[in-house]
């Protein structure tokens, strides 16, 4: 069974313990009456245990029971499918390192019919012309801030915090030399006592909320105090020095390890969707294709 490699959507799947499952399908259902607690589902006349669906039950966190029911139902039909053709070719277990017997034959399995095309030198140039915003060195900038603290879940500190950090940017206006004093006299980061620098930063050195609004600055002065977790930030960017485009070289590999990967969810879902197309399953409805098991 293959997938294109010319059109490459990540597809998501999520883990039935030893087995993947799809998730690209109709809205949510289960075939149950609000009587029962647990739905009744077989697959080719083998039911699901309510405990099988009560121990998977804590693999699968949603904003409804309903939902995570259905997930957890989901991931044992497709495991039980996925078991039952193992048993139905007598694949034979080769166990490696750090993988039970159930794994190793799923391993097995999706080896032996899940048919991967491979991604080729020039797919792979073809992706790389049309993303190349994509590929650039991370930028580095050279930061000065001033950290006035307070807890996330104190409101009226936040607000009393953000005036200041306000009256602190009015102050910086009329004297910008005076972000030295001001970091240490205010500033609740050690950096203080480096009249408030934080050096040269790249993307993962600071948090996520501050990283966003702290990478798109242009050079100087910040206009606005930025928010994070620990409170609110004056900014000043010394320096910015933007990334450079890579050449394909130096990215050929990532590129062919995404792509490929791509094409391998594809794939998998593809046989996974036959799976259920080809089997009887009973209490639960799920995307199945309707073209027979390729042999």
């Amino acid at each position: 069974m293959t997938a294109s490699v010319a059109e490459v959507e990540p597809v998501q799947y999520a883990p039935a313990q030893a087995a993947p499952v799809a998730v690209d399908e109709a809205p949510a259902e289960l075939i149950a009456s609000s009587e029962q607690e647990w739905p009744i589902i077989s697959v080719n006349g083998v039911s699901i245990t309510p405990q099988a669906m009560a121990q998977e039950l804590q693999y699968h966190p949603a904003d409804s029971r309903e939902e995570a029911l259905y997930q957890a139902a989901r991931a044992l039909v497709i495991r039980e499918l996925l078991q039952q053709r193992i048993a139905e070719l007598g694949l034979f277990l080769q166990v490696g390192a750090g993988e039970n017997e159930e794994e190793a034959a799923t391993r097995l399995l999706l080896e032996q019919e899940v048919q991967v095309p491979h991604c080729d030198e020039a797919t792979c140039l073809r992706y790389y012309d049309s993303n190349r915003a994509r590929f650039h060195s991370a930028p580095l900038l050279a930061v000065r801030h001033i950290l006035l603290e307070c807890a996330p879940d104190d409101a009226e500190a936040r607000s009393l915090a953000h005036v200041q950090a306000e009256l602190l940017l009015e102050r910086l206006d009329q004297f910008p030399g005076s972000f030295a004093e001001l970091a240490q006299k205010y500033s609740a980061c050690p950096s203080k006592e480096q009249g408030g620098s934080l050096g040269q930063i790249s993307k993962g050195q600071t948090v996520p909320e501050l990283e966003r609004q702290l990478f798109a600055l242009p050079a100087g002065l910040c206009s606005k105090p930025l928010e994070s977790r620990y409170g609110w930030h004056v900014i000043s960017v010394d320096q910015r020095i933007d990334g450079q485009p890579l050449p394909y070289e130096a990215v050929a590999t990532a590129i062919r390890t995404q792509l490929q990967q791509g094409v391998w969810q594809k794939a998998l879902v593809q046989y996974l969707q036959t799976l259920i197309g080809a089997a009887d399953i009973r209490g639960i409805r799920l995307q199945g294709a309707d073209s027979p098991l390729v042999q």
